[in-house]
């Protein structure tokens, strides 16, 4: 690779894994051409960009980032031949994980980036696909909101046919 290259393809990693806040570093080295495939055809089914990438370059560009985002973190993990897994959604790539490794026993979770945290490991691999997406969280958090008013506006009609039943009642009692 010449220094051009290298340099173009820093840029790129940087501009890719600096505007997502969701990313994941597996290793499928094992894995056979077919399998590999296999892989990528359920990554583009799931809208997940995957791609292999040098350690090196994968470091260099996170390196130049912010320290708040806290990339350094994940160095750790740049070790071996490592694939990366780019996607809106923060639990997409564990779940597709997960259920590719029902057949496989690789990729191997290195590394997750999710929202600035860390998850360094396979066995964070659990964790992260019950992750609740910023949506679902908003929704639990409307809906907490909403039961109080709820149970209140049920009172006020509850009690609105209490009265209504009394008033009844009186007046179709004898006087």
């Amino acid at each position: 690779m010449t220094r051009e290259e290298k340099t173009s393809a820093i840029a790129e990693l940087k501009e890719e894994l600096g505007s997502t806040p969701f990313f994941y570093l597996t290793d499928s080295s094992t894995l056979s051409v077919a399998k590999i495939n296999k892989l990528r055809r359920m990554c583009f089914e799931k809208g997940i960009t995957m791609k292999v990438a040098k350690n090196t370059l994968i470091q260099k560009a996170l390196e130049n980032e912010p320290e708040s985002k806290g990339y350094s973190a994940l160095f750790s993990a740049l070790a071996g031949p490592t694939t990366i897994m780019i996607s809106d959604n923060p639990k997409a790539p564990a779940k597709l994980l997960e259920e590719f490794r029902k057949t496989e026993e690789r990729p191997l979770l290195k590394a997750a980036y999710i929202d600035s945290s860390v998850f360094l490991g396979d066995d964070q691999l659990k964790a992260l696909t019950q992750l609740k997406s910023k949506d679902e969280m908003i929704g639990e958090i409307i809906g907490l909101l909403q039961s109080p008013a709820k149970r209140l506006a049920s009172q006020i009609t509850a009690t609105g046919t209490k009265i209504a039943g009394i008033v009844k009642t009186l007046e179709e009692r004898p006087q």
